[in-house]
């Protein structure tokens, strides 16, 4: 026999399959990620900010707008690079890059193993990747990846945030919630926050 708990439970779950007409709760739970930027003109406002920074900066990757716009989503969804490379079929390196011609920064980015201000003063100087590697005792690929970092927020704070917050809007306006959670899942645990919008060259 139902407890009143169980009871109430069923009851729930009955009004809730009639109103949606589906057939499980879990369906209409398990929307794919995506939906929401197909509502209300937000894919073509989002294809917009798109077309104007790759006519503006060039892109580093062969993702089309429409991938772009389903990655810029995602982010702001809260979903890691990881996540994000088996949705769209592409390395975590290709999310990340794109994700940084698109101006948008993780704080992990910015976990370096040297201060990066430290790193953009003495890119003042033009070094090779070498010389920094050596000034830093990091490998040519740490420096590589930071200086990416550190061109990407010097090239967005130049546009003065323009495009970081006019993703803010669109993505507001859809319901999405631009402070993101401090920590999301990913390889163990990720860093995923409201990132500092930034463009780079690769």
């Amino acid at each position: 026999m139902l407890t009143e708990m169980d009871e109430k439970t069923e009851e729930l779950r009955d009004i809730f399959i009639d109103v949606t007409d589906e057939d499980t709760v879990t369906e209409s739970q398990e929307e794919a990620r995506g939906s929401l930027i197909d509502r209300e003109g937000i894919r073509d406002r989002l294809e917009g900010v798109v077309e104007s920074m790759r006519e503006r900066y060039g892109f580093s990757t062969d993702l089309t707008d429409d991938e772009l716009c389903r990655l810029v989503h995602a982010y702001y969804d809260g979903v890691t690079d990881a996540e994000i490379a088996r949705e769209l079929d592409v390395s975590r390196s290709t999310v990340m890059r794109a994700r940084l011609d698109l101006h948008l920064v993780r704080d992990r980015d910015r976990d370096a193993p040297f201060d990066l201000d430290d790193l953009r003063e003495c890119l003042e100087g033009d070094p090779s990747v070498a010389e920094l590697a050596e000034a830093f005792e990091v490998s040519r690929s740490t420096v590589r990846r930071y200086r990416r970092v550190v061109g990407v927020e010097d090239r967005s704070r130049a546009a003065n945030n323009r495009y970081r917050d006019e993703f803010d809007e669109i993505l507001a306006d859809a319901g999405l919630s631009t402070d993101m959670a401090e920590s999301v899942r990913e390889d163990g645990l990720e860093d995923a926050t409201e990132g500092m919008e930034t463009d780079v060259s690769f």
